[in-house]
């Protein structure tokens, strides 16, 4: 029977040394790199529910390209190696692939980065797939059988959805930390800097059916499982709520997701948020300083924002603001002000991160076109916490100097605690939790 190996380059990544350090020694920054860690490649578990019943798998979940990994992808004998990787850690599965081919092992890459940018990663495979990987793969596979990969696979868009095939999620082991379940796909909005699925395809949601199905499969393997939803915006589409929150509350799961402040004035979202297990929500409270190309009814003046945010704490979820320093207009003022702003507001947690054009993206194109993407700073540099362009109200120094000032001051103990103390405060109201 032929075997393929699912290898997803995961994980936490800073290049910076400085910004790393000052990393491992924040309490609530090191907690979210932990949970991104453990988060299940589901493009990969998809692949996998589609094999033909002749074939065999495995899934290797992986940081580095290491010897050990190498050794045991390599000691499985596999036909067919199926890589994925984000654009910070596309160097490292580039390097991997390198290894697995001198084996004479075939690869395959496919993922978003590998979508923006086919030409590139097909100097280090034998094949890449761009797009949402359904609707090619079994023709890949049986092109891999006869021995006749192609060089590209280009997905066909608006058919992905006929199927929703059913991740192997059992591949993850008898009692992973957390799932990750996709309840749509892309987003109707079209943020100037966001990388996320949009990329892959249009915007749809899953139906119900498949949901419950998904869920059921997971609360077989861990019951009351912790899943974070891999949605780009949970409802923003025009779903009918109450069936998808009848699905999440019957199966007794605990969910995280993120999606725009808008659901804070939509009653029929808050009354059954916490009621369905939702117990966070990553919230994008964007820039403070620069209004982005393509918000959409997502553009709004930071008080509405923030009474948004306090109605769905109040919900009993708590809200995980996302906040971007860098971009246009950005100076060492902006940034004290951002500090001031987030040490004194009510979120229960926050995620600041550093602009990041990535390929294919509105912002990738625009400061490229401007010159300002700085060139010795490759693809490992695209982590969300590194600078890879020209600021234009600051230098380079100055930016990463200030960046590691903020996340020292809002990451810091006393900060961390007392947005601890508020996610508390807020889940004592979330009946789910107190189960």
């Amino acid at each position: 029977m032929p075997h393929i190996v699912f290898v997803p380059f995961t994980g936490f990544r800073v290049r910076e040394e400085e910004m790393r350090e000052l990393g491992m020694s924040l309490p609530g920054f090191k907690q979210r790199a932990k949970a991104i860690a453990e988060l299940p490649a589901l493009g990969l578990l998809t692949l996998a529910g589609m094999l033909p019943e002749s074939w065999t798998c495995s899934y290797h979940a992986a940081q580095a390209a290491d010897d050990g990994l190498i050794e045991r992808v390599l000691a499985e004998q596999p036909d067919l190696i199926a890589v994925s990787a984000l654009t910070a850690s596309i160097d490292e599965a580039y390097r991997f692939c390198q290894r697995i081919r001198e084996a004479g092992v075939r690869v395959i890459m496919g993922g978003l980065h590998a979508t923006v940018c086919p030409d590139e990663a097909s100097n280090y495979c034998d094949a890449v797939v761009t797009g949402e990987g359904e609707t090619v793969w079994r023709e890949l596979l049986a092109d891999a059988a006869l021995g006749r990969l192609r060089r590209i696979y280009q997905a066909r868009r608006g058919q992905a959805d006929v199927t929703w095939p059913l991740p192997r999620f059992d591949l993850l082991g008898p009692s992973p930390p957390r799932f990750t379940l996709q309840t749509q796909r892309g987003c109707p909005l079209a943020c100037e800097f966001c990388g996320a699925s949009r990329l892959l395809g249009r915007f749809r949601e899953k139906p119900i059916e498949a949901i419950q199905r998904e869920l059921k499969v997971i609360c077989d393997i861990t019951p009351r499982p912790l899943i974070e939803l891999a949605d780009d915006n949970t409802f923003a589409g025009h779903r009918d709520v109450e069936p998808f929150f009848q699905a999440f509350e019957r199966s007794g799961a605990r969910w995280f997701t993120e999606a725009d402040w808008r659901i804070g004035e939509r009653h029929e979202v808050l009354s059954r948020l916490a009621k369905a297990g939702c117990v966070q929500i990553l919230v994008g409270i964007e820039s403070l300083v620069f209004r982005y190309p393509g918000l959409g009814q997502k553009q709004a003046e930071l008080e509405r924002i923030m009474q948004a945010v306090v109605a769905i704490q109040e919900a009993g979820v708590a809200v995980n603001g996302c906040l971007i320093v860098g971009a246009d207009g950005e100076t060492r003022e902006s940034l004290d002000r951002l500090v001031n702003f987030v040490l004194q507001s009510p979120l229960a947690e926050v995620q600041i991160t550093l602009q990041t054009p990535f390929p294919g993206t509105g912002l990738y194109e625009r400061l490229r076109s401007q010159g300002r993407l700085l060139a010795d700073r490759g693809w490992s540099y695209y982590t969300l916490f590194d600078v890879t362009y020209q600021p234009d109200r600051m230098s380079v120094s100055e930016l990463e100097v200030g960046f590691r000032d903020v996340l020292g001051q809002v990451f810091s103990a006393e900060a961390t605690r007392r947005r601890n103390e508020i996610r508390h405060s807020i889940w004592h109201r979330n009946a789910r939790l107190r189960q």
